[in-house]
């Protein structure tokens, strides 16, 4: 299939609280932006959802200097993109025979929100028993926690994943703010958890299942879900 009849599905956050911190949370730019342009530069058609639709919460922390990268830098000055992102799809609205794949940035705001939400938990259900990929990067992957498989298991029961680590949420200083933590979850669910050194790229595929580990894995998640496509 060539690539610009490809339409793969971005579904982000619509929560903004961080726990009763009162602080404000959203899903991270740079595992939004980084996959948005590794597939729209390569032709893929992308569609953005939320549970609420409109404008998804940003993570202020993403926006400080410290995490800017050429991909976030380029977001700040797409307008078109910004346009399109603020007029996100309300993700009960969406079917997935629209679309060849389902990718899920991260940012702490999933593990709220989409790992509750039902739209979101039938729609993965939906892709996957029709045999396309899901894709999850950072603290997303907390987005499958009450997803089944067609026997009704988990559905990363006993596959090979990857997510937020541990040790990487111990450094942002959030492991009691989450509701759950990634890793954890992950592994409770009887899935195969890897990962690899903090905040560096690691990547996991297990069949139609695509996940990363952290910011640094986001471009990678997007590529491998590319080579994917490319080849079913």
């Amino acid at each position: 299939m060539e690539n610009q009849d490809l339409n793969v599905l971005f579904v982000l956050t619509s929560h903004d609280e961080l726990g009763n911190t009162g602080l404000k949370t959203g899903f991270w730019v740079e595992e939004f932006a980084a996959p948005y342009y590794a597939l729209a530069d390569a032709g893929v058609q992308i569609s953005i959802a939320s549970p609420k639709g409109g404008q998804p919460p940003i993570d202020p922390k993403s926006a400080l200097p410290d995490f800017q990268t050429e991909a976030t830098k380029r977001f700040d000055a797409d307008q078109a993109l910004q346009e399109k992102l603020a007029h996100s799809l309300p993700l009960h609205t969406l079917k997935q025979q629209d679309y060849d794949a389902i990718f899920y940035p991260g940012g702490h705001g999933p593990l709220w929100d989409l790992t509750n939400d039902q739209a979101s938990i039938s729609l993965i259900e939906d892709f996957w028993n029709s045999g396309k990929p899901v894709a999850a990067v950072c603290h997303a992957p907390g987005a499958l926690r009450f997803v089944k498989d067609s026997d009704g298991k988990p559905l990363v029961q006993g596959k090979k994943v990857t997510g937020f680590s541990n040790t990487e949420e111990a450094a942002v200083e959030l492991t009691d703010v989450v509701p759950f933590l990634v890793e954890d979850e992950l592994k409770n669910l009887g899935a195969d958890y890897s990962k690899g050194a903090d905040w560096s790229s690691y990547v996991l595929q297990d069949g139609k299942l695509i996940t990363g580990q952290n910011p640094a894995s986001s471009e990678e998640t997007a590529k491998a879900l590319l080579a994917l496509l490319q080849t079913t």
